[in-house]
C-alpha cells in the first residue's frame, strides 16, 4: 500500500501513461457532514495501486493532478460519491469520465446495476462482499480488505472493455457522452446553501412556509459545513417543518415546539433560527419561493400515458436500454399534458430522438400498438 508522497508520484506518472484509468475510493460519512477518504484504489492495464490518504505526511497534489489529466479516461462505478469527495477536497472536477453504471443501463443491463452484478454478468465471477462494511479508517487493513478494495478497479477494467464495445458497437458513445456532462459540472457537487431546502421532501406548499423552510435550511446548510457534521445534527427535517408552520418569533415559542429538545431554543443555534425565521418573513410576497403548480392530468391524458407507458416498454426491450434511463413516470404525464411543449429530458437529445418523438406520434393518431407475435409493434396509421 502507497503510503508516502514520493510513492504516489511515482505511481500517478505510471498510470498516466495508460489511455485510461480505474477508480475507486473507500470512505466514511456517518458521523460527518464532508466523507472521510480512507483508501483510494486505481488500475491501468499494467498497474493496480492502493493509496493510503491517511498516511502521516502524505501529499495527495499529484493524484489530484492525475485527475485533472483529460488525457486519460477516469472509468468509475456510480461515480457521484467518488466525484464528491474528490471535489472536496482538490477542488476539482476528474474528467473525462466513464461512469460504468450509467453505461450499462445505456446497453440495456437494466436499472442502476450494481457493480457486483455487473461483473458476474460481464466476467462470470462473483465478489466476495464480506468486507463492504468494515472501518476503512483502521490501521492496520487485513489482507482480506485489501483484496476487496483492489478487486473493486481490477475487475472494473473488463466491465469497461465490454460497455465501451458495447457503446461503440451500437453507435451510442455520444448518448453516454451526454450523461456525463452532468456529473462533470460543478452545480451537480457545490450545492449553494440557499438551495439546499429543495433536497427535502416538500410537505408544505405556502409561500411564506417555504421561505422560512428555505432560510433555516440554509442555515443548517452553513452549520453543518462550518462543524463537519452530518445536516440531521443540526437540526432533524422535521423541525424545519414545524418551525415552517409555527414560524415562532422568539426563542420562548421557538422552545414549545415538540421537535425542538429541551433547552435547545437557549443555545447560540436557536437565536440564529429565530434570525432566519425573521428573515424570511420580511421578504416581500412577490419574492418568496413557490413550488412548481402539480400538472393535472386530465381523464383523456390519463390514458394517453397508460399507453405511453406500453410504448415505453417496448421501445426499451426492443433497443437494450433501461426504460428509467429514458423517461420517468413525470415526463409521461407531461408529454401526456402538454405534448410538444413538455419540457422534459426525454424529449430532448438522444432520448427524443428514440422515444420522444414515437410518443408525440402515438398521442398525436400517428401511430398505433397493437400486439401480435406474443409483442407490442407500433404501426404507422
Amino acid at each position: 500500500m502507497i503510503e508516502t508522497t514520493a510513492e504516489l508520484e511515482h505511481a500517478c506518472r505510471e498510470l498516466a501513461k495508460s489511455d485510461f484509468i480505474t477508480i475507486d475510493t473507500e470512505f466514511l460519512r456517518e458521523s460527518t457532514f464532508w466523507p472521510e477518504l480512507c483508501l483510494i484504489q486505481m488500475a491501468s492495464p499494467d498497474v493496480e495501486v492502493i493509496v493510503d490518504p491517511l498516511a502521516k505526511g502524505i501529499d495527495l497534489k499529484s493524484f489530484f493532478a492525475l485527475m485533472a489529466d483529460s488525457s486519460v479516461v477516469k472509468v468509475f462505478h456510480a461515480a457521484r460519491q467518488d466525484i464528491e469527495i474528490i471535489f472536496h477536497l482538490g477542488d476539482l472536477i476528474p474528467h473525462p469520465i466513464f461512469d460504468t453504471q450509467v453505461a450499462a443501463m445505456v446497453c440495456g443491463f437494466g436499472d442502476s446495476v450494481s457493480y457486483d452484478q455487473l461483473v458476474q454478468r460481464v466476467k462470470g465471477e462473483h465478489i466476495d462482499k464480506t468486507s463492504r462494511f468494515t472501518d476503512w479508517s483502521r490501521r492496520p487493513l487485513t489482507e482480506k480488505q485489501l483484496d476487496y478494495a483492489l478487486a473493486d478497479v481490477t475487475h472494473l477494467r473488463d466491465v469497461y472493455f465490454k460497455l465501451k464495445e458495447e457503446l461503440e458497437r451500437e453507435g451510442r458513445a455520444s448518448w453516454l457522452t451526454e450523461e456525463m456532462a452532468v456529473l462533470e459540472s460543478r452545480e451537480t457537487y457545490d450545492l449553494a446553501p440557499e438551495n439546499a431546502w429543495q433536497r427535502l421532501k416538500m410537505r408544505l406548499r405556502k409561500p411564506q412556509e417555504l421561505a422560512v423552510v428555505r432560510e433555516v435550511a440554509a442555515w443548517r446548510e452553513r452549520e453543518a459545513r462550518h462543524r463537519n457534521v452530518p445536516r440531521g445534527r443540526v437540526i432533524k427535517d422535521d423541525a424545519i417543518y414545524e418551525i415552517a408552520q409555527q414560524q415562532p418569533k422568539d426563542t420562548e415559542a421557538l422552545g414549545r415546539l415538540r421537535t425542538i429538545p429541551k433547552g435547545w431554543e437557549r443555545s447560540s443555534a436557536g437565536t440564529a433560527i429565530i434570525e432566519a425565521v425573521k428573515t424570511a418573513l420580511a421578504i416581500p410576497k412577490a419574492e418568496m419561493p413557490h413550488l412548481p403548480r402539480q400538472s393535472h392530468v386530465s381523464d383523456g391524458a390519463a390514458s394517453a400515458v397508460e399507453l405511453l407507458k406500453v410504448l415505453l416498454r417496448m421501445i426499451s426491450e426492443k433497443h437494450g436500454v433501461a426504460a428509467k434511463m429514458i423517461a420517468n413516470s413525470d415526463d409521461l404525464d407531461k408529454i401526456a399534458t402538454d405534448g410538444e411543449n413538455a419540457q422534459v429530458q426525454a424529449m430532448q437529445g438522444w432520448r427524443r430522438e428514440l422515444f420522444g418523438n414515437p410518443a408525440l406520434k402515438l398521442i398525436g393518431g400517428g401511430i398505433a400498438l397493437r400486439f401480435a407475435d406474443k409483442r407490442v409493434e407500433m404501426v404507422e396509421l
